[in-house]
């Protein structure tokens, strides 16, 4: 017998004389539970809830490709195209005193690869009509078009207000930190401002007054719109008045602006406008003491909106700008936007 069968033979008998044992029964680990995010409808579309949490949240945004057309868009170039890309974030949960609210904007612009800013576009936070943070001024408001100008040349500040707010209805007061407003020669823009904002609708019929008082400047504004459907659009006035240079209107001393935005498909929007300025004097930072002496101007422009499939359209708008004071200029852009 060799030695292979002598090493077999041993491990059967072995084998046959060795009790069998149960094996150890292999445990799983518990798997950690798992918390699915949650929709939450108590707001609107779109928000969800954070895991653990009772707070809901929201996330929106739009991506922005844009062409400007008009002299010294880019140095010696009479165009220059740009981008954007922004992002919202904004939560919600209920409390004692009504919803809590906190929203931030990011918004980063890239005018080539290596010309390019991230700024925060907008941070605060709201409950029981108090707001308090970064956020834009009632005077950011104005027509569906391109060609009105009747807001503030920096419509962002630092600012705390309070608004009413029914279904239809809203009124509100600001006080608003004017530290990027305009100023006059020799001084430096630090103030601050008083706002107040009135508006609503009223079936087919919207209004808004909007007024402002600048401190250090010691000018205020006022400005009213209107919108109403009208046939297949919607007509749109709106008119504006400045005592003196201030950072909440600074173009001109008085101004009045129409449009009519024609629905002429589903998809296609078509809206003329017109603007006369009384005073003109401009978008400049840097304001004189007063509209005294100045001359008048007027603008008309065109604006088209179409829109591609749901959450992206196509936007051209072209406007004449021609003032007593200086030379005509044409400008317009194309721009391509998609939302989410």
């Amino acid at each position: 017998m060799n030695i292979k069968m002598v090493l077999l033979a041993s491990a059967a008998a072995f084998a046959a004389s060795t009790p069998v044992l149960a094996a150890d029964a292999i445990v799983a680990a518990e798997p950690e539970p798992v918390e699915y995010v949650r929709v939450c409808d108590a707001y609107g579309t779109g928000y969800f809830y954070i895991p653990g949490t009772e707070t809901c949240l929201k996330i929106e945004g739009y991506i922005r490709f844009q062409v400007d057309v008009g002299p010294g868009q880019s140095g010696d170039a009479d165009w220059n195209a740009k981008t954007r890309g922004q992002v919202q974030f904004t939560a919600k949960s209920d409390t004692e005193y009504g919803p809590l609210t906190g929203v931030i904007v990011l918004q980063a612009n890239a005018d080539n690869a290596t010309d390019q800013e991230t700024i925060l576009d907008s941070a605060y936070l709201d409950v029981a009509g108090f707001r308090a943070g970064l956020f834009y001024s009632w005077w950011d408001d104005g027509l569906s078009g391109e060609t009105d100008d009747i807001g503030s040349v920096v419509t962002l500040h630092n600012s705390i207000r309070y608004q009413y707010e029914t279904g239809s209805f809203y009124a509100g007061l600001s006080v608003d930190e004017l530290e990027d407003g305009v100023f006059k020669a020799d001084e430096d823009p630090n103030n601050v401002g008083v706002a107040f904002g009135i508006g609503g609708t009223a079936g087919a019929f919207s209004y808004q007054v909007t007024g402002g008082y600048d401190f250090d400047n010691e000018d205020g504004a006022i400005r009213a719109m209107g919108t109403a459907e009208l046939g297949p659009g919607t007509l749109g006035l709106a008119a504006v008045y400045s005592s003196g240079p201030n950072s909440y209107y600074s173009s001109a001393e008085w101004a009045v602006a129409a449009e009519y935005a024609i629905k002429a498909t589903d998809k296609l929007k078509i809206t003329p406008a017109v603007q006369y300025y009384g005073n003109y004097f401009g978008g400049d930072k840097a304001v004189p003491d007063d509209f005294d002496g100045l001359g008048d101007a007027w603008k008309v422009g065109l604006t088209v909106d179409y829109q591609i499939v749901d959450n992206f359209y196509a936007k051209a708008s072209v406007q004449y700008l021609d003032p007593e004071d200086g030379d005509d200029v044409t400008t317009g852009y194309f721009r391509l936007q998609r939302s989410f």
